[in-house]
């Protein structure tokens, strides 16, 4: 029995820490870990979000630094397919970037829409925007909102 309870806290440290390492974006040597939100339709803003992102790494390098953009309430349309800076989130997707689109600003907009709307293929989706930003503040990420 008690090789059992062993056995059980084992695999629960195991899965714990592999979610850690999900969490986090697989940079354990990450010395810097960023979440950038944009919630606003602003093009402007959105190309500055782009733009911080860039910089972030240039400065760091992409092993260095571990950004997620978070994008909710009118800042999701950043993340439409059709968007304009699809080109740059996917070469930034390609240095590490993480996108999340969130879940609730999703179904509102395919409400007032009529049809779902087209996601970027790099952005992940997540249940809410902004208790995803809570969950990487708690994970010791610094919020930036440029």
């Amino acid at each position: 029995m008690k090789k059992l309870f062993i056995c059980i806290g084992l695999l629960m440290y195991l899965c714990s820490t592999q979610q850690l390492l999900a969490a986090s974006g697989d940079k354990p040597f990450a010395e810097e870990k960023i979440v950038l939100q944009i919630s606003d339709a602003d093009p402007d803003k959105q190309t500055l979000i782009l733009n911080v992102s860039n910089n972030l790494i240039k400065h760091y390098g992409p092993d260095k630094v571990d950004i997620e953009v978070i994008a909710f309430g009118p800042g999701l349309r950043l993340l439409f397919k059709n968007n304009s800076n699809s080109g740059r989130i996917d070469d930034l997707n390609e240095s590490g970037v993480r996108f999340s689109a969130c879940g609730n600003t999703l179904q509102k907009m395919t409400a007032l829409l009529g049809e779902k709307p087209a996601l970027n293929s790099k952005a992940s989706l997540v249940t809410a925007g902004v208790v995803r930003i809570i969950e990487l503040q708690n994970q010791g990420y610094k919020l930036i909102k440029p």
